[in-house]
């Protein structure tokens, strides 16, 4: 979507932005959850785990036994028991002595011994103690989100908390942009944050008195970033705090400002969703994950479909997709609701840069985790 647009008088280079709001920003301190609060939350240091399952199991039903016993053991030559075995369930601890699991229909039990056969093997349908979770095992490396898989670890291992960082953002909507504040409280949920969303007026002391960092790790506000007469965040930002820079070298996202009230970074994204994507993407979460502590987010680099062609001295945002092992661009600098959807991955082409020629492989970050 192209429009017309008034801009700040001077744009800051992006690799500058970001430098300077991420300058002394570091990790917020563990906090403790339950594993159903802890969902994409990103993990801080773990103790190490028990082993588990604490004992060997069986995995299915069937009779316990051990397999020495059974050597040589056929329909032909049936090995006699002296005892009747013990039937286990699946998920059972198997009893003492016995290290294998004989299905029902090997053991004959009609007549007046329990005839077994078939031969086993030690192990046979049985999870060795420390089979799903080796002792020393952590949930999950410090600096990676908690996905479902890694809360059945925790549940597995019976923790009932789990040390995790989840920065408080707090997210200011300057009238009229609820679809873009709705876009970024989801997307922030998703990278592990908690999220806050409050309203104001558009004008310079309702913006100010909503600008409050107590309780919070990252403020971002919403819409009234341009030039106009409305657009009164930057002047608030500057009244409250300090105004880093307003005005970004960003394609969309060029009217961002970025700034600090007290220790807490500030990010005041445009109220059009395409900028406020591309400039979450490319200020506002990298911050987030400084927060957070988080590892660098997933890459993946394929050679380009064809050639991608940028202005020099503007970083502009490109939405790819895969085709035929190649990235293939789906926009580039004005993004649609359609191409946003649709993206797999998002390329920052840095403002130094013409672009990428076909056949260049880049390293994408990959937008569906």
């Amino acid at each position: 979507m192209v429009t017309a647009q008034r801009l700040p008088p001077s744009l800051i280079p992006l690799d500058a932005a970001l430098a300077a709001v991420l300058r002394d920003v570091g990790p917020v301190q563990p906090i403790v959850l339950p594993p159903a609060d802890a969902l994409r939350c990103i993990a801080a240091e773990m103790p190490a785990l028990r082993a588990y399952p604490p004992h060997d199991v069986a995995v299915s039903d069937g009779w316990a036994m051990r397999a020495n016993d059974l050597v040589g053991a056929s329909s032909y030559a049936p090995f006699p028991l002296a005892e009747p075995p013990v039937w286990v369930a699946a998920g059972a601890a198997m009893p003492e002595g016995t290290d294998c699991v004989v299905d029902a229909d090997a053991v004959d039990t009609s007549g007046p011994l329990p005839q077994v056969l078939a031969e086993a093997i030690p192990g046979q349908g049985v999870r060795r103690a420390g089979g799903d979770i080796a002792v020393g095992r952590t949930v999950i490396a410090a600096g990676e989100p908690l996905l479902p898989r890694g809360q059945l670890l925790a549940r597995a291992a019976g923790l009932q908390v789990l040390r995790v960082r989840r920065p408080r953002l707090r997210i200011v909507n300057v009238a009229n942009g609820e679809l873009t504040a709705q876009l970024i409280a989801d997307t922030a949920r998703l990278a592990g944050a908690a999220v806050v969303v409050i309203e104001s007026a558009p004008d310079v002391a309702a913006i100010a008195n909503a600008l409050d960092t107590d309780g919070c790790d990252l403020m971002v506000t919403i819409g009234g970033t341009g030039v106009g007469h409305t657009d009164a965040v930057a002047n608030a930002l500057a009244t409250r705090g300090t105004l880093i820079a307003h005005g970004i070298a960003l394609q969309p996202g060029r009217t961002t400002a970025i700034g600090r009230i007290h220790t807490t970074p500030v990010v005041a994204l445009p109220g059009a969703p395409d900028q406020a994507f591309a400039a979450w993407w490319a200020i506002a979460l990298p911050l987030l994950d400084r927060l957070s502590g988080r590892r660098s987010r997933k890459t993946l680099a394929l050679p380009l479909e064809r050639k991608i062609a940028s202005g020099v001295g503007v970083a502009e945002v490109v939405l790819l997709i895969r085709e035929q092992g190649s990235w293939a661009a789906l926009a580039t600098g004005d993004l649609s609701l359609d191409a946003i959807a649709r993206a797999e991955a998002l390329l920052i082409v840095p403002g130094a840069a013409e672009g990428f020629a076909a056949g260049t492989v880049v390293d994408a970050y990959i937008l569906r985790e």
